[in-house]
């Protein structure tokens, strides 16, 4: 659902960058991006979402924390736990699928633009990724490394990029299962992309309703 612009917009300069939603209102429903764009701003380099060429823009970790668990992850219903301060402008949102669920943690930070907040990345205990590291620059194919724990061992991948969340590629990888981990590895070609910057999606699915459980997300560059 997308939140309309509630009170006063926050323009940033001469990019005109408007704050989409009113800055630390509680969380009440999923957010979904606006479809009003400005192209003319770049996408920060760190940061995987919200997209910049949209107006949509966070005054609350937590606020950014769920649009980005309902709209990039796809979970249907996350919970979200409190924001964990890390240092003076970041931190990390726990976030489950489910009450008892496997715990994903979204990495964020208030960057300068509008001075809002910015996910950076995504972990959980049960997709843990080696390769590529964050904001490392790749190309096609790319090397995935890691380990994992999923049920059958599927572990559901994205190459995407920016000001999309459609993606190049999906794939799959196969770790371990049942909680135990094991390695797993693949090369994943994927299709020229037009943006700078992306991101890798690693997602485990629901046995019971397909739903997403937990997620690691992995900022990276592109390779001209």
């Amino acid at each position: 659902m997308v939140v309309a612009v509630v009170s006063a917009l926050v323009v940033v300069g001469a990019l005109g960058v408007a704050a989409g939603r009113q800055w630390g209102s509680a969380p009440t429903s999923p957010t979904s991006s606006t479809t009003s764009t400005l192209r003319q701003v770049p996408q920060p380099e760190t940061a995987i979402w919200p997209f910049a060429s949209t107006v949509t823009r966070f005054g609350d970790p937590v606020l950014a924390a769920q649009a980005f668990a309902t709209d990039y992850l796809g979970m249907v219903t996350p919970i979200m736990g409190a924001f964990q301060q890390g240092d003076s402008r970041s931190g990390e949102v726990p976030v489950r699928a489910t009450p008892t669920g496997a715990v994903t943690s979204i990495l964020v930070r208030e960057l300068t633009l509008a001075n809002s907040w910015w996910v950076i990345g995504a972990s959980c205990t049960d997709i843990v990724v080696a390769a590529p590291s964050s904001s490392e620059s790749i190309s096609s194919p790319v090397k995935l490394r890691g380990r994992s724990t999923a049920y059958e061992a599927v572990v559901n991948v994205e190459v995407r990029q920016d000001g999309t969340l459609a993606a190049l590629k999906s794939d799959t990888v196969m770790g371990g299962s049942m909680g135990v981990m094991g390695a797993f590895t693949k090369s994943m070609a994927f299709t020229v992309p037009s943006s700078r910057g992306g991101a890798l999606l690693f997602r485990t699915l629901s046995a019971k309703d397909g739903h997403v459980i937990e997620a690691s997300v992995v900022r990276v560059a592109f390779l001209k």
